[in-house]
């Protein structure tokens, strides 16, 4: 490959997309790495209930080294700005290496943590700092962000008075807090999505779910179960998590358990596509692939892109 205006290759869709396979197969072409952005796949011994598919990862003999998979103990609650820190640290060892770095997965918050280019930091509330902003409207809590930010380019801070709550807040915190590093380097990234047509995606989803089902996920909770987990501990990771450990409870029925889990997961890779459709409206450009081209052809239009 010619050297790429970019210098990171995200690849973005719902569940049951194959975008995994999309990712390992554009990093073989790239000899590059694999950095998920998954919320859950962070988790050990998480792994058919967050669909890691390794062998997407063993192709032609070949090993496609990934990152940011298993990396803390289920039940410890990872957050949004661990993740931001980590894939900084394992993007510049990808780099230092001379490899390319590619970044898959489906979680929003992870994927937004990357490509807004902006330093994720954990600021404390406020409490009486906000009930002063909330007395103003939006306009005039917008003239207070610009006192602190003149060249305010992300937009999203204004959209609501929530939002611009907090963007001030943060701005204060920092104010008072000069010591904080906030720089994030320049990462330009191609994006790529994969999706499939409602109806299509509809029937990927209930198909992966009777195979996990069969291959063993309904043992996979049980063991968390067995190894200290509470319930409440595993029915706040959600989904398959949430429905699979109320039925080895015994709240609902196996048939109750696997129709409102496969409703569940309907209506996650809804808002999934709701929220890459959002992130295009506030100017993520994502070249979107259909579900049902070949892996040759979608990787041939990758490395396309790539080109331009």
């Amino acid at each position: 490959m010619q050297k790429s205006r970019y210098q990171l290759l995200t690849i973005l869709g719902p569940t049951a997309s194959g975008k995994t396979t999309v990712a390992a197969h554009a990093a073989l072409r790239l000899d590059g790495e694999v950095i998920s952005a998954d919320s859950r796949q962070v988790y050990r011994g998480m792994d058919l209930g967050t669909g890691k598919d390794y062998e997407d990862y063993d192709i032609e003999g070949k090993h496609i080294p990934y990152h940011l998979i298993d990396i803390v103990d289920a039940g410890y609650e990872y957050n949004v700005f661990e993740y931001q820190s980590d894939f900084l640290k394992v993007y510049d060892d990808i780099v230092k290496r001379g490899k390319f770095p590619v970044l898959c997965g489906g979680s929003g918050l992870y994927l937004e943590a990357v490509l807004k280019n902006y330093k994720l930091i954990q600021v404390p509330k406020n409490v009486e700092f906000r009930a002063e902003l909330e007395e103003k409207d939006l306009a005039e809590l917008e003239i207070i962000l610009r006192k602190y930010k003149p060249d305010l380019h992300n937009k999203t801070d204004i959209e609501t008075k929530r939002r611009a709550i907090r963007a001030i807040e943060i701005e204060e915190y920092l104010k008072h807090h000069p010591d904080i590093d906030t720089d994030m380097p320049q990462i330009n990234s191609l994006v790529v999505g994969v999706k499939y047509d409602r109806e299509h995606r509809r029937k990927k989803i209930t198909e992966r779910l009777k195979q996990r089902v069969s291959e063993g996920m309904l043992d996979e909770v049980q063991v968390l179960l067995d190894k200290g987990l509470t319930p409440e501990k595993l029915t706040y990771y959600g989904l398959e998590y949430k429905y699979l450990t109320l039925h080895l409870i015994g709240e609902l029925s196996y048939d109750e358990m696997f129709v409102q889990l496969e409703i569940a997961i309907h209506q996650f890779a809804k808002r999934q596509m709701t929220w890459f459709r959002r992130m295009e409206k506030q100017g993520t450009k994502i070249n979107w692939l259909d579900g049902y081209m070949s892996i040759d052809e979608k990787l041939n239009a990758i490395t396309n892109w790539l080109n331009e």
